[in-house]
């Protein structure tokens, strides 16, 4: 089986892989103070509670945008599977060819999504990741990563306006009734939302302009479902895009 683990900013991301089948998937919290010995005890906890024995796991895939953690997980897998993962680099192989400005810059999980879009839908394709911050990347239609956009994540938007002002509570990220709001948790849950969701359609409708054709848009991350429910700009969602990537990333450098 094949452990597939995105390390992202908020969330630490886990799945399992027997072939192509996704058979379990586990979150975490980010957190760079935890060690490996922690990290050790939850990851095995994990597998016992889906009767899943280490020696099962016979290959580990990492993409991470934290390095403290990157070797933490590096570790971990070693610990525990007495394996060396592939760790998703400049150097490794993905089927994308990144053609920005430095090349190095761009996150692992962006160009692991590139690879993971591009094999299941084609080209050209806009990708939409909420997360800690919400990135939209463009894809060619030969599967080249051309670059993106990068906006502070709706949690993040939440938080700041919650920590700013004094009067104002925390809120469940939903949509309200109306836009009109006539309370003040439904005229934030509005502006946060809908506001967003204009961000979405406008970034979307120029990057649509520069590509040219029609390209499709395809959204992953905690929001997508939700976004997807209130606008036509989200083609389609796939929940799983950075897990599926990472083990087709596996199989290209495992051949």
């Amino acid at each position: 089986m094949l452990l597939a683990v995105d390390i992202g900013n908020t969330n630490v991301t886990l799945g399992l892989f027997r072939g192509e089948e996704l058979e379990a998937r586990w979150r975490l919290s980010t957190d760079i103070r935890r060690t490996s010995d922690e990290f050790t005890m939850m990851l095995l906890t994990l597998l016992e509670q889906d009767d899943v024995s280490p020696d099962q796991v016979t290959a580990a895939v990492i993409a991470s945008v934290v390095p403290p953690l990157t070797e933490v997980l590096e570790a971990v897998c070693q610990r525990c599977f007495h394996l060396t993962p592939l760790i998703v680099g400049p150097e490794t192989r993905t089927g994308v060819r990144v053609r920005i400005d430095n090349p190095a810059e761009v996150g692992a999980d962006r160009v692991v999504n590139a690879a993971a879009a591009h094999r299941l839908q084609g080209g050209p394709l806009i990708i939409i990741d909420f997360g800690t911050g919400t990135t939209f990347d463009a894809v060619s239609d030969e599967g080249d990563y051309l670059g993106g956009t990068i906006a502070p994540g709706i949690e993040l938007a939440a938080e700041a306006l919650f920590q700013r002002a004094a009067k104002l509570p925390r809120i469940e990220l939903e949509f309200p009734p109306r836009v009109i709001g006539t309370n003040t948790v439904n005229a934030m849950q509005a502006g946060l939302m809908y506001g967003y969701l204009g961000l979405v359609e406008g970034i979307v409708a120029r990057m649509k302009m520069e590509l040219g054709g029609s390209p499709w848009v395809i959204a992953t991350g905690g929001l997508a479902e939700v976004m997807q429910g209130h606008t036509e700009v989200i083609d389609a969602v796939e929940p799983d895009l950075t897990l599926q990537g990472l083990r087709m990333i596996w199989e290209l450098n495992a051949e």
